[in-house]
């Protein structure tokens, strides 16, 4: 069984924004404005990053998408920051409609498609627990008799934090999420034409059993302003984390509150300069 997750950073997708642009050029320019991508890089290499990089398990693949034609400086940087890490692979494609290109993009990596895989998303500002890979895989295995008929299987954990990432550290609550992108997976058989790109993931459970784990943090999902989704702004409840919380934090996602303040310290300082 394979595993393959896949996070989009800063693609110009045609579609699959709620912010709309008229252009691709209209698309490339606002997501590669200088603050935006200083606000996503930080969030990628303090959230997305370190969780990828400390699973358990390492027998899977995580594709990191992006534009062909995002700036040199930004493509270095990101090409650095991925090459530490054996699990990811950056691939680039040209603007298209976004479930089809990620489709596309998740098909060329499955290749010949003779075996079942478990396929997740990631955005580029949330973070996943270290056993997620291993999780999937053993949830799969245990209901193989249960599952044997079904053409897909859901596998969501439906608890973890939402967090803000602040030059004072890490604003946390635990929350209950419905099918959200993160801290989920979607079982395929061989030969699928669809992926799990081709699905909003808050319907999934309308055309998919599903087995969910309440009980596990799973997955950190950030709040900031350049947030596309529902999270946007819902930054109320935030406390900052005891050293219990820290503690958990590292261990738990291999997030790493200093890292935090030391990156969004010097951020602030950048932004008071501009």
């Amino acid at each position: 069984m394979r595993v393959i997750g896949l996070c989009r950073f800063s693609y110009p997708a045609i579609g699959g924004f709620k912010r709309m642009h008229d252009t691709v050029e209209e698309r490339e320019a606002y997501l590669y404005a200088p603050e935006r991508m200083d606000l996503r890089f930080r969030h990628f290499e303090a959230l997305t990053l370190p969780s990828i990089a400390a699973q358990k398990d390492k027998r899977f693949t995580f594709l990191v998408v992006t534009g062909e034609r995002m700036p040199k400086r930004y493509r270095d940087r990101l090409n650095d920051i991925c090459a530490s890490v054996p699990e990811v692979k950056l691939v680039t494609a040209p603007p298209a409609k976004h479930r089809t290109a990620m489709q596309n993009v998740i098909k060329a990596e499955l290749g010949e498609d003779q075996t079942e895989s478990l396929q997740f998303r990631l955005d580029d500002d949330d973070a996943v627990g270290t056993n997620f890979i291993r999780g999937i895989r053993r949830t799969a295995r245990l209901v193989w008799k249960l599952r044997a008929d079904w053409q897909n299987l859901v596998i969501e954990y439906s608890s973890g934090y939402s967090i803000k990432l602040t030059p004072d550290g890490i604003l946390a609550k635990d929350m209950q999420g419905q099918f959200l992108a993160c801290g989920l997976a979607v079982l395929f058989r061989p030969q699928d034409k669809k992926t799990v790109m081709n699905f909003a993931h808050h319907k999934l459970h309308h055309s998919m059993p599903t087995i969910i784990d309440p009980t596990t943090p799973m997955y950190l999902r950030a709040v900031h302003d350049d947030n596309d989704s529902r999270a946007r702004g819902k930054d109320t409840g935030l406390k900052p984390l005891t050293d219990e919380d820290r503690a958990f934090f590292k261990a738990r996602f291999n997030v790493d509150e200093k890292a935090v303040q030391a990156a969004f310290s010097s951020l602030s300082a950048l932004r008071d300069k501009v």
